[in-house]
């Protein structure tokens, strides 16, 4: 018990916290979008997974991280399960509003992209921990993103473009942390643009064109531009002090599109006004300063290339996310990390968070 109690201390508590709150803000938006329906089966399951998370993220912080560290085997294990799990999408998930995204269990559906983040930031630090004196070689770049690639493919061809992109912001993040030279840097942009280019032309589907044409050219409010715009009325409805949780119109009229998923941000700016927006970032920018805190002091660059490769991860959705309800970025499909509705996300985060407590309490 005393071990236990020890173990407890050493935990950032401070990170724990600013989880717990910005948790509570998407359950509040999850009661709303239900209440407006009268149906809170979302909003159970959604405290149910909260649950399970914080449970897993303290079980988690008991084992030694250098557990992943040190076990090659048992990381690629993990990652050609994922690929496995990603491939077998195409043969044996339904097919929910035209795509097979999830495997449906029971009531419980699973969304494998998030364990394939987890698992990515997991052997990226791996690798690079091993090799960050020979980063100025190319081959490391490709050996490296040929890890990326796959996913990227299987999750592309879902079609899920907006998780495919959150992996490869993922390794270009880690990339440059792990000091890539600013020549491979410049070719990796230029290849990048080749590849948007091609995939405009060639891949994407018409309604991804659509969301891109109508977020440069807003002028069919009435159809592909319908979303956005819901969204700003709904954020500037809120005002300074919101109009009370339960009570956005936007939300119980109906107006508001997926306001449980990529919207929820909406529904919380609608209902907790500016006031309330300013609590929840200032709780984001506190998980986010702990996440880094950690790497700074990590002891060796595996745990401080897989704290920064998750704070690069939760940064990149919540900017895209935030930048959707804002129409500063296009509808993208991607959900409010900690917050949007969806088991696999929240436990697979919670789980990271175990993560860096284990790192932390082991420093």
């Amino acid at each position: 018990m005393q071990l236990n109690l020890n173990h407890l201390k050493k935990l950032d508590w401070i990170m724990i916290a600013s989880a717990v709150v910005i948790c509570a803000f998407g359950l509040a938006g999850i009661y709303s979008a239900g209440l407006a329906k009268s149906d809170f089966g979302n909003f159970e399951k959604q405290l149910i997974f909260f649950g399970v998370g914080l449970a897993l993220m303290l079980l988690i912080s008991f084992f030694d991280y250098r557990l992943l560290r040190n076990n090659s085997y048992l990381i690629l294990i993990l990652y050609f399960l994922c690929l496995a799990l990603l491939a077998g999408l195409h043969f044996f998930a339904p097919v929910i509003r035209g795509t097979r995204g999830w495997y449906k269990v029971g009531l419980v559906t699973l969304d494998p992209i998030e364990p394939i983040k987890i698992v990515l930031i997991v052997l990226l630090a791996k690798y690079f921990s091993m090799r960050h004196v020979q980063m100025y070689r190319l081959r490391h770049i490709l050996i490296s993103g040929f890890y990326v690639l796959l996913p990227v493919l299987l999750i592309f061809i879902k079609p899920d473009l907006g998780g495919s992109s959150i992996l490869i912001l993922m390794w270009l993040g880690i990339l440059m942390v792990s000091g890539i030279k600013m020549k491979h840097f410049l070719i990796l942009m230029l290849c990048a643009t080749l590849v948007a280019g091609f995939s405009w032309q060639f891949l994407l589907k018409d309604y991804q064109k659509s969301r891109v044409t109508a977020f440069i050219f807003p002028t069919d409010v009435l159809g592909n531009s319908w979303s956005q715009t819901q969204t700003q009325v709904s954020i500037g409805s809120g005002q300074i002090l919101g109009e009370g949780v339960g009570k956005g119109s936007q939300v119980q009229y109906g107006f508001l599109p997926e306001p449980h998923t990529d919207f929820i941000f909406s529904v919380m700016a609608e209902e907790w006004g500016l006031a309330g927006m300013i609590v929840f970032f200032g709780a984001y920018l506190i998980l986010i300063w702990r996440i880094l805190n950690i790497a700074m002091v990590a002891e060796s660059n595996f745990p401080r290339l897989f704290a920064v490769g998750f704070a690069i991860m939760l940064i990149a959705q919540f900017t895209i996310n935030i930048g959707m309800n804002l129409a500063l970025f296009p509808v993208a499909g991607i959900y409010l990390p900690l917050v949007s509705y969806g088991g696999s996300g929240l436990i697979a985060n919670f789980a990271s968070l175990g993560i860096l407590q284990s790192i932390k309490a082991r420093r």
